[in-house]
């Protein structure tokens, strides 16, 4: 009997260190299954600390501009028909009212970051296609206009006219120099994720500009 009970204890000993190997191996390809959706040569970004409008914008202004990579962008030569040009010019127009409101400078800087998109990689290859881009997700939108609600809420002012006046002119081929090739920017008073894994080249306004690293 009591070799019976040792022979037994033995086995339950035994099942227990499977079990325990099974478990470090599951938990060895969970990490590594995450590891692997890591983006090669991309550093681990870790989230960014709860900050007041006060504290962002010091931590913002502690990152130096770098101006020498501020490189003055191609014009954008738009091919299309008329109806596409119209099209094209009013997504652009939206986008630069919504996110600059009536500050004209403002709205060609937001113009040109997403003519920019339009020509890099990694971003749809249409203006409307970048506007848009991620507009079904609540997370997920590059532009916050286009799924926090705003969108519903169409402004009704004289900004209007500028806009699309400035958004004929950029698909016509007019630069806005002042942030180069950048292809992302933000408020001065957050600090989005993203930040410390980009070049900053540009202010405009209380929004700050920047270019891949």
């Amino acid at each position: 009997m009591a070799q019976r009970r040792k022979q037994a204890a033995a086995r339950r000993v035994s099942d227990e260190g499977w079990l325990l190997l099974l478990g470090l191996v599951a938990l060895a390809a969970v990490v590594a299954g995450v590891i692997a959706q890591r983006p090669p040569g991309i550093a681990t970004i870790d989230a960014p600390k709860p900050m007041s409008m006060a504290q962002a914008r010091a931590s913002n202004a502690a990152v130096p501009i770098v101006a020498r990579r501020r490189i003055r962008a191609a014009p954008y030569r738009f091919r299309g028909g008329a109806a596409s040009r119209a099209q094209a010019s009013e997504c652009l127009a939206t986008a630069a009212l919504y996110e600059a409101g009536d500050d004209r400078r403002g709205q060609k800087a937001v113009m040109q970051v997403i003519l920019n998109r339009v020509r890099a990689p990694g971003f749809p290859g249409t203006i409307c296609g970048v506007v848009y881009q991620g507009y079904t997700r609540a997370t997920g939108c590059q532009f916050s206009f286009t799924c926090d609600g705003s969108f519903r809420r169409r402004p009704v002012h004289l900004g209007w006219e500028a806009a699309r006046r400035a958004a004929r002119h950029a698909l016509a081929g007019y630069v806005f120099p002042d942030v180069g090739r950048a292809t992302h920017y933000h408020a001065d008073w957050i600090v989005p994720y993203w930040r410390d894994s980009l070049t900053k080249v540009a202010r405009v306004g209380t929004h700050l500009f920047y270019v891949r690293a």
